[in-house]
């Protein structure tokens, strides 16, 4: 499938973006399903377009999203627009009885359309795009004071078309991949390994912390055994080369721009990409 109009509906942390070009030029010539355990804002999966795709994510409120607009685009389309149109003269004020509306259904467990256009309104409504938790589990992120539109009406529904041919679900990564096997590509964006051993921040009060990532590395030895092709992206770190190095793996460094981050002299990086194949 192609369309130029399928793109992310969010921005989200680590979103991998401006990686596409260096993505894309290391996939598999060829490959029969796709799996991304760790979807976020979908920057990946909208530019490939596979055929034959499953998508995960442990944000529960991320995935209702995705579900949404899958199966009830207008319906979605138009509670979003409602919210727009309804913004009051004090736009902080307004973003801010949203947000706790918003953490209000998150406690409910209500995750239904409204739910998912609370989200996407927030996200495009608030500090820098990020989505971030408290220990309770609700949103905490500032107003940015945008009165900008949250979406576009042609992206949702292209996106809506896309998604019709997707396995779509939330949980844990391991469980994603379950199904995985020989001449599957699993393309893995996990959230990022610590710059420093001291700060493990995570977008979802589950966190990821240090044995997630021993998890995943181990995923990653499984999923190379069972044949199939993977890719992972993260911070150039001493946990990453540790759980990784000198097992064979192709991993090439890349330099990137952090977009999240309040400090703009932090906002350049060192990632790696890592190959089984």
């Amino acid at each position: 499938m192609s369309n130029s109009s399928v793109a992310p509906f969010v921005k989200w942390a680590g979103g991998k973006r401006q990686l596409l070009p260096q993505i894309k030029e290391r996939m598999p010539e060829k490959y029969n399903n796709y799996f991304e355990p760790f979807v976020g804002g979908g920057a990946v999966i909208f530019e490939l377009l596979p055929a034959n795709a499953l998508i995960n994510d442990i944000n529960k409120a991320l995935i209702n999203t995705y579900k949404q607009i899958c199966s009830a685009p207008n319906a979605f389309l138009k509670a979003v627009n409602k919210l727009d149109a309804e913004m009051w003269d004090d736009g902080k004020e307004y973003y801010y009885s949203l947000r706790e509306h918003y953490n209000d259904k998150l406690m409910k467990a209500e995750y239904d359309v409204e739910l998912a256009a609370l989200f996407v309104f927030i996200n495009k409504h608030c500090f820098n795009g990020l989505y971030r938790v408290n220990g309770k589990g609700l949103f905490n992120v500032p107003y940015n004071n945008s009165r900008r539109a949250s979406v576009e009406e042609e992206v949702i529904m292209a996106i809506s078309k896309y998604l019709q041919g997707v396995t779509i679900i939330d949980g844990d990564f391991e469980a994603a991949c379950k199904h995985a096997k020989k001449s599957d590509f699993v393309f893995m964006d996990s959230p990022y390994a610590p710059l420093n051993p001291t700060s493990f921040e995570s977008y979802t009060k589950e966190g990821f912390d240090i044995e997630s990532h021993k998890r995943l590395a181990n995923l990653f030895d499984e999923l190379t055994v069972r044949g199939c092709y993977c890719m992972l992206t993260n911070h150039n770190t001493d946990l990453i080369n540790e759980l990784y190095g000198n097992k064979g793996y192709r991993i090439d460094v890349v330099s990137v721009k952090r977009m999240i981050n309040s400090d703009a002299s932090n906002r350049v990086g060192e990632e790696v990409i890592m190959c089984n194949y």
